[in-house]
């Protein structure tokens, strides 16, 4: 099985656990004199089941990602990378937006002469450009962890 197929799963079982989740919850507890829609414990045993699979699926992930390469590193390192910059790449375009009046602050606008005007505290056109930048190093690293997970075939 290739890793990309093992995360589909992965991410299939999750939703399943979360459906089972709700089902449990939703036939804990039914009135006196009725019959819920469907029995809790025999879906909390199903879960179980999810579970388990679940945790092996994760294990096998997590076991793949720290042994296969991306670029000069591990998979694991090219995830932790694209998380900052997700991170980096939204905060730097909050605080443009924030910046250049587009983010809530109601922008340079102002009803009256004698009203104090709003002047930013950043360079915005700089900022714009490695939103850019981290836009850019973003996708291309997306690129190539998505590559390797349909190239790398998942650890036991």
């Amino acid at each position: 099985m290739k890793l990309a197929e093992a995360l589909a799963l992965r991410a299939d079982n999750a939703r399943k656990a979360e459906q089972l989740r709700t089902r449990i919850v939703d036939n804990a507890r039914y009135q006196e004199g009725e019959t819920p829609a469907e029995n809790a414990a025999a879906l909390l045993a199903d879960s179980q089941a999810v579970f388990d699979e679940l945790e092996s699926l994760i294990r096998r992930i997590n076991k793949t990602n720290a042994a296969a390469t991306v670029n000069d590193g591990t998979m694991t390192d090219a995830l932790a990378r694209r998380d900052v910059l997700r991170l980096r790449h939204r905060t730097v375009t909050a605080a443009a937006d924030a910046a250049s009046g587009t983010g809530g602050q109601g922008g340079y606008a102002r009803q009256l002469r004698s009203e104090l005007t709003y002047v930013s505290a950043l360079p915005v056109a700089e900022m714009r450009s490695t939103a850019d930048d981290l836009a850019r190093q973003l996708r291309e690293l997306d690129v190539e962890i998505q590559r390797r997970n349909w190239e790398v075939d998942l650890v036991d």
